[in-house]
């Protein structure tokens, strides 16, 4: 496990976010002054100094739950509202864009231009707000020297990681299943044809040496492909041309976007909830999860700012309907951690230590990490 995947999870699931509810605030005709301040308000808050402060340091992947958890504050980090089952459908529509972007990365390398291009439409977002716009510069800076001097094996092992992590998500999307790049299992279908990735040639040729490194034999084979040639190699500058399409945005207003439980999906979680195991790290995986929300500052709604809800369905009745058909295992119920000095603070972080604890982990004594961790919160 690569203790660099975090932050390029973090980034690429944000990103999809923001397109998707940049496609609804568009499709609901929501005032274009409150959509921008949505907009603002979350990438100010993703990009927050001190919660990517805890957000870069070298650490191991967490649990669903709780990335699920930081997501869920996030998408509530200004005036727009989401229903449970419309935040279920949002993080099912990032987790599964991603996995498909990491699936179909020609070279692992390529996941960093990946973040590029989800980073550069963040950019585009709040290009006319200077003030959060050098909050992202800094992130790519943050990007480009951390990731830029990687090898390709480092890379290759952020990308297992990933993999690991998405390996039991097979959630069927209606773009992907209409484009055909997805089985209606929801499993995804990897392509043989198109470029091969840079730096390498279209499969097809053996070539034989001597001893000596003369070569001495060709013999040619059908690869069952329709390979081109490499593109050319996109750019890991803060400025530049990708050339890779992955991790661009594919919504649009006119092209909703629905999503489905398969049935693979569903034996899969039934199979997980059966083998689980108590997490020896729970208590150290909730003090992560603590610092990373305390970093967190979202946007309390003035007396003049209105909220208003969001629905990813066509209809309300549709977003009902599918709360209740969704199997629990794949439902989360939305936890808003206010990270301040209240006693709401302290019952909410308890009550995620609850669900922890619900896996078999003991209850903690007085002096254990989850108390520190309720002080470190209460001093915030």
């Amino acid at each position: 496990m690569s203790s660099r995947t975090l932050p390029l999870l973090f980034i690429n699931l944000g990103g999809e976010m923001l397109y998707i509810l940049d496609q609804r605030l568009r499709a609901q005709n929501i005032p274009a002054d409150k959509a921008k301040k949505v907009m603002n308000d979350i990438i100010t808050t993703m990009f927050n100094k001190k919660f990517l402060e805890e957000l870069f340091k070298p650490q191991e992947l967490y649990s669903k739950k709780a990335l699920r958890t930081v997501f869920d504050r996030l998408a509530h980090a200004s005036i727009m509202r989401l229903n449970q089952a419309s935040m279920d459908k949002l993080y099912d529509l990032m987790t599964m864009a991603f996995k498909y972007q990491v699936l179909l990365c020609p070279r692992p390398k390529d996941i960093l231009l990946v973040s590029f291009n989800h980073m550069d439409a963040i950019k585009d977002f709040v290009r006319d707000t200077p003030s959060i716009l050098s909050q992202v510069d800094e992130t790519y800076r943050q990007l480009i020297e951390i990731y830029t001097p990687l090898s390709a094996g480092e890379f290759q092992l952020i990308r297992q990681t990933l993999l690991i992590f998405f390996q039991d998500m097979h959630i069927r999307v209606s773009i992907f299943l209409k484009d055909k790049v997805q089985n209606s299992n929801g499993r995804f279908v990897l392509p043989t044809s198109g470029p091969v990735p840079c730096g390498t040639q279209i499969p097809g040729l053996i070539r034989m040496f001597s001893c000596t490194g003369e070569e001495v034999k060709r013999a040619q084979f059908r690869n069952g492909g329709n390979y081109t040639s490499a593109l050319r190699e996109g750019s890991f500058e803060m400025f530049g041309e990708r050339v890779i399409k992955l991790g661009t945005n594919m919504y649009s207003v006119s092209r909703p976007v629905e999503t489905h439980m398969s049935g693979t999906s569903k034996n899969s979680a039934q199979h997980t909830k059966v083998n689980t195991a108590p997490n020896p790290l729970a208590k150290e995986e909730l003090n992560l999860l603590a610092k990373l929300m305390g970093g967190l500052e979202v946007q309390r709604p003035s007396n003049t700012d209105s909220g208003f809800r969001v629905n990813l369905f066509a209809t309300d009745e549709e977003e009902e309907e599918a709360l209740i058909s969704r199997p629990e295992e794949f439902s989360y119920e939305v936890i808003n951690i206010q990270a301040t000095k209240d006693k709401q603070a302290s019952a909410e972080l308890q009550k995620i230590m609850g669900e922890f604890q619900e896996a078999g982990e003991p209850a903690p004594s007085s002096s254990s990490k989850g108390d520190d961790l309720l002080a470190m919160m209460d001093g915030l």
